[in-house]
């Protein structure tokens, strides 16, 4: 039997913040993501929700029984959910959510740092080219939120260096950004 595997919706798609490599390519059906408030600070943490009318491309990566605590460490806003169920795996899976304890209502004005969404989006144009930056875009919820333009001085711990094509593209999609309906 194969490790137990975690499904990565965000910044772990981009495989340049981790070194977890057997891994691949996987839909999660009935989820979708969403730019969700904590009380843990004053910007937006990606998370994910049930939704039937949803599914989120992602990956899927397995992880030895040492490597858990280390991984829950970097994830350690969110709980761990097995959906191994929506993945239609033989080997059980989780994906990472915002701790219910820790979510508070979903506001407008918690922004997205910009850094963060730069690695998301460099992790989908890698791993899915720009269909998959588009259905990214397409299957999260809560673009109203505004975006907090820290390139210059990135906040986020795992930021990356994008290309000028990378960064063209980020814009782009934020220029137009849509959601699906609810």
């Amino acid at each position: 039997m194969k490790d137990p595997a975690f499904f990565g919706y965000g910044s772990l798609v981009n495989t340049a913040t981790h070194d977890f490599t057997d891994r691949r390519a996987a839909t999660l059906k009935g989820w979708r993501r969403v730019w969700q408030s904590t009380s843990l600070r004053d910007t937006a943490f990606l998370s994910v929700e049930r939704h039937p009318d949803f599914e989120i491309d992602g990956l899927i990566a397995h992880v030895s029984a040492e490597k858990w605590s280390d991984l829950d460490a970097r994830e350690a806003a969110y709980a761990r959910v097995d959906v191994t169920h929506a993945l239609q795996t033989d080997h059980p899976t989780a994906v990472y959510r915002v701790n219910a304890n820790l979510a508070t209502p979903t506001a407008t004005n918690t922004p997205i740092l910009l850094s963060y969404l730069d690695v998301v989006v460099q992790g989908y144009l890698r791993e899915f080219g720009p269909q998959g930056v588009a259905r990214f875009f397409a299957s999260t919820h809560g673009w109203d939120a505004p975006i907090l333009n820290d390139r210059d001085s990135p906040r986020y711990p795992r930021r990356q260096t994008l290309s000028a094509q990378e960064t063209a593209l980020v814009d782009a999609c934020l220029a137009t950004r849509m959601e699906m309906p609810k």
